[in-house]
């Protein structure tokens, strides 16, 4: 029976975090982690160059049961923070748009600098290991693998949520805060693409590959950002953002030409140029692709200028300015960038991430009920939820 202060599940960016500052101080600590490789979603993140944190990033950009959950452990070890452990590291990183940090070479820096940094603290690391069961006894944890048992002081859960199964993805640490009597909030995916209904997909697969810089809108929530028609449906960044807060069954309503006012513009252009085609007009302002199927579908009805009135130009405007989709569904785990709802922050304490009527026993990461948005606020609060539990496990 090997014997270790802190062991934590899961070798992601909770995880490393929380590992290296109880490592720190002066903890016994070992990460188990069932894949090959430690921070698989790190790697894959970021079109591979990992979009590590926000320079904006605050608790109004994170989703929650209990919005005030997040607060603490974002004000105790926020993204300045982690920007100078990139720094210290000699990390060269730039900002994309919206705050959105990458590094300019590879993702890969950021886990050789967090393996770095482990070693530094003692930690230990083994890979491909599967946990068969955990128990509680005498104030210590056992955890149980075909090879050996080990046992703990305190157990830290940061092994993920659902999202991207293909990454070794399971509901291992759902599964676990229900053994020890927490709560867990129902699961659905997130940051993930829309699908198109029967009767859409038919219509707009024929446009699959044109984007256009729109804004999003469900249920109050509005975001900017570009929209991608493809084959299955909708996707982009301000699709993958609204998809967080889209319910089965709701429209997604679509601003076509944020930056614009239609009427205006059609006004100006119907002076300018009476006798060119709503067609032509649009299509300096739209794609050309998207403008000839709304035309074909009957949503818009192509003329000369000149031949457009008032009560027209402005149901163009309308109809650009709040075009309505209803999607069928998500594309699911497969392709979400994470899985909003997990363990109830209710049974949490928010200064350490323990469990409140557990004792010992931590919860860090995705698979808690905060979400981030799109763009680095997800690992911002892996880090800040991992730093926070590695100061008390």
């Amino acid at each position: 029976m090997q014997q270790w202060d802190v062991i934590v599940i899961g070798a992601g960016a909770a995880g490393l975090m929380c590992a290296i500052e109880a490592g720190k101080r002066g903890r016994k600590v070992l990460v188990l982690d069932n894949g090959k490789r430690v921070g698989r979603k790190i790697l894959m993140s970021g079109g591979g160059r990992c979009n590590f944190t926000n320079m904006y990033a605050g608790p109004e950009n994170f989703l929650s049961q209990n919005k005030h959950f997040c607060k603490s452990a974002l004000s105790r070890y926020t993204q300045w923070d982690f920007i100078a452990l990139v720094q210290k590291h000699g990390i060269a990183y730039h900002e994309k748009t919206l705050g959105q940090l990458f590094c300019d070479d590879s993702a890969k820096d950021i886990v050789d600098m967090l393996l770095t940094e482990a070693r530094a603290a003692n930690v230990q690391i083994a890979l491909q290991q599967n946990i068969t069961a955990v128990s509680f006894a005498d104030g210590q944890y056992t955890l149980t693998t075909p090879e050996l048992s080990r046992q703990c002081h305190s157990l830290v859960v940061a092994s993920g949520g659902l999202s991207l199964p293909n990454l070794g993805a399971t509901a291992f640490g759902f599964q676990l805060a229900e053994q020890f009597g927490l709560k867990v909030l129902p699961l659905r995916a997130a940051l993930v693409p829309l699908t198109w209904q029967p009767n859409d997909k038919a219509v707009f697969e024929e446009i699959s590959g044109v984007s256009l810089p729109v804004t999003a809108e469900a249920n109050g929530t509005v975001f900017p950002e570009d929209m991608l028609f493809t084959h299955r449906g909708l996707s982009g960044p301000a699709i993958l953002q609204i998809s967080s807060y889209w319910q089965p069954g709701d429209e997604v309503t679509v601003n076509m030409s944020p930056q614009t006012d239609i009427t205006e513009y059609l006004q100006t252009q119907q002076q300018a140029h009476p006798d060119q085609e709503l067609k032509t007009a649009l299509a300096k302002l739209l794609p050309k692709r998207l403008v000839e199927k709304l035309i074909e579908i009957n949503a818009l009805h192509n003329q000369p200028l000149k031949a457009l009135h008032s009560k027209s130009i402005s149901q163009i405007a309308a109809t650009l300015h709040s075009y309505i989709f209803k999607p069928n569904g998500t594309e699911g785990y497969r392709t979400a960038e994470v899985t909003i709802g997990g363990v109830d922050t209710d049974y949490l304490s928010s200064k350490t991430m323990e469990a409140k009527h557990q004792p010992g026993l931590y919860f860090i990461g995705e698979v808690v009920d905060v979400t981030g948005w799109l763009g680095g606020y997800n690992f911002q609060w892996a880090w800040a939820s991992g730093w926070v539990a590695g100061q008390y496990c």
